[in-house]
């Protein structure tokens, strides 16, 4: 007898055996049950999950002689009939090759004809969303005003081809992704029923890799369990034969990545390429690897990590061990590169080129122009900056320096000017004017929080300062942020947020320098300068 594959051969023939799509299951059964069967059904969702399963289910169910729970006997000569494909109530109509207006009319030909046996013809219309618009007007009568006997269930990977004519005569059902939970339970039953010895992990990977789909995974295995024939099915075994790419390999390269190490980014792909794995999943797998980090990085303490991320608490630790030196803006700039790769490989002929263009933009920002790509350059540039002493500093290492009359030279004066300590300028403000200021710094941070995300990016690391009762400016690192909230137009939307959330009326500007710091100037209110000093101030014009 000829090889039948996995998923052929464990296709589910009752609703109970249906996984993943229990909201539609159960809707189905009770229509079955109190007898409120439709005339018309249309299932869309990605391939692979239950969607043609279902409909031929169905069909058996409300032909069957002897239904249980809702569900077919699957022992009546209708059920066998079905089953075998041999029953006239059943016809499939494959839209993709019979899309045309003559194929609609044999439809509405077939119609004008009760069934034999049995109570219902059912009409099964695959990918319909490949038929004409001729073919649809066509459709749309018969649809709309079936016989008794009849039942169209109309299934399609593309919903949105479908005119809204259509859809509004049809029950319309949503398949969704299978999780990979799900799969993977399914997946070590059947493993245990055709006595394929294969990993808890080597079969969770294979769940992954199907991507919301039963029928992939079932195939997945086959390819996998027929190449490791006779052998233990590990999840090394897995990563072979699907050409993927174990995880230590990408911790290797996000570390490359992130260190701007072009060189060892090239190597990897090079050391993939030579092992054989496939570029198009290595980029997928890659993209997800990035995905993980950036949950890990907005996750909270209670948060259960090996959950969220779909890996072990240690693989976790490695990730949250790697967010922690990357910011959030630069990992999303990473994420979108290689979405757009992903979508690029599907049909490109040179994969290798590609992924390591896209290597190449990942390690130097400036190659690109865009948002991301410059608060990356910025933030690698502040943090050079940073590690170099200002001239003010290196004057006052000299002068310190000299005053101590020793010739140690320049290392000395810098050591001498960092550890002297900067007093603070002191500035007195009118009382309103000083809680007003004391307010909005404040709250500053929450402030910032509720603008727009460029808008937040070009906030990062700023203060207020006050220029005038009812005025303040913004003191971002450097210019380049300055003229960023120019020309997004912050300043009016952070005033609205401080009128809507503290009901003050303040107007803005931006100042971008970085040698301001906060703690340079202390401001007090006249009345505790007052009251410190027990003396009347008054002020001149």
């Amino acid at each position: 007898m000829a090889y039948t594959a996995l998923y052929r051969k464990w296709r589910p023939s009752t609703f109970d055996e249906v996984r993943g799509q229990e909201h539609i299951v159960r809707t189905l059964k009770n229509q079955i049950i109190t007898d409120r069967i439709g005339h018309a059904y249309l299932f869309c969702g990605t391939r692979g999950t239950g969607k043609t399963s279902i409909a031929k289910i169905f069909a058996k169910t409300v032909n069957c002689e002897h239904p249980k729970d809702g569900n077919p006997c699957g022992e009546c000569a209708m059920c066998r009939a079905i089953a075998e494909g041999a029953s006239l109530n059943v016809i499939e109509i494959d839209a993709a090759s019979n899309n045309g207006v003559d194929d609609v009319r044999e439809i509405r030909n077939q119609v004008q004809y009760p069934p034999t046996d049995g109570k219902y013809k059912v009409f099964i219309i695959d990918e319909v969303h490949m038929l004409s618009a001729g073919a649809f007007n066509a459709l749309l009568k018969t649809l709309e005003e079936p016989p008794e006997y009849v039942i169209f269930i109309l299934a399609t990977t593309e919903v949105n081809k479908i005119p809204i004519t259509i859809l509004s005569r049809c029950q319309r059902y949503d398949f969704r992704r299978i999780s990979i939970d799900t799969i993977a339970g399914h997946l070590r039953e059947l493993a245990d029923a055709e006595g394929i010895d294969a990993d808890d992990k080597a079969l969770r990977y294979v769940a992954r890799v199907a991507d919301g789909s039963m029928r992939d995974s079932l195939s997945l295995l086959d390819q996998c369990a027929a190449f490791h024939f006779d052998e233990k099915l590990t999840y090394d075994n897995v990563l072979d034969v699907l050409g993927a790419v174990d995880t230590g390999v990408f911790t290797r390269l996000f570390d490359a990545v992130v260190r701007s190490d072009t060189a060892e980014c090239l190597r990897t792909v090079s050391e993939m390429v030579a092992e054989g794995r496939e570029l198009t999943q290595m980029v997928t797998d890659f993209l997800w690897y990035m995905r993980n980090v950036l949950i890990i990085r907005n996750a909270s303490e209670d948060d259960r990590l090996e959950d969220m991320v779909e890996m072990s608490e240690d693989n976790a630790k490695v990730l949250r061990e790697q967010a922690q030196h990357v910011d959030e803006e630069t990992l999303m700039r990473y994420i979108r590169v290689l979405s757009e790769l992903s979508g690029q490989m599907k049909f490109a002929t040179q994969k290798r080129v590609l992924v390591e263009i896209a290597l190449i933009r990942l390690t130097r920002p400036a190659m690109e122009n865009n948002l991301d790509s410059v608060l990356q350059r910025l933030a690698e540039l502040e943090k050079k900056m940073s590690e170099i002493p200002s001239g003010a500093d290196l004057a006052a290492a000299a002068a310190a320096a000299a005053q101590q009359g020793g010739t140690a030279g320049p290392a000395a004066g810098i050591a001498a000017a960092s550890s002297a300590p900067k007093e603070p300028k002191k500035v007195t403000l009118p009382q309103a004017e000083y809680e007003e200021l004391k307010l909005i710094r404040e709250e500053w941070p929450m402030v910032v929080g509720k603008a727009s995300g460029s808008i937040r990016s070009a906030l990062r690391d700023s203060f207020v300062n006050p220029i005038s009762p009812g005025r303040m400016e913004i003191i971002v690192p450097d210019q380049m942020n300055a003229k960023m909230l120019e020309r997004l137009d912050a300043f009016q939307q952070i005033s609205d947020i401080i009128a809507e959330d503290y009901q003050r009326e303040i107007r803005f500007t931006a100042r971008g320098d970085g040698s301001v710091k906060q703690e340079d100037t202390v401001y007090v209110s006249s009345e505790d300068l007052q009251a410190a000093i027990n003396f009347p101030i008054t002020e001149e014009d």
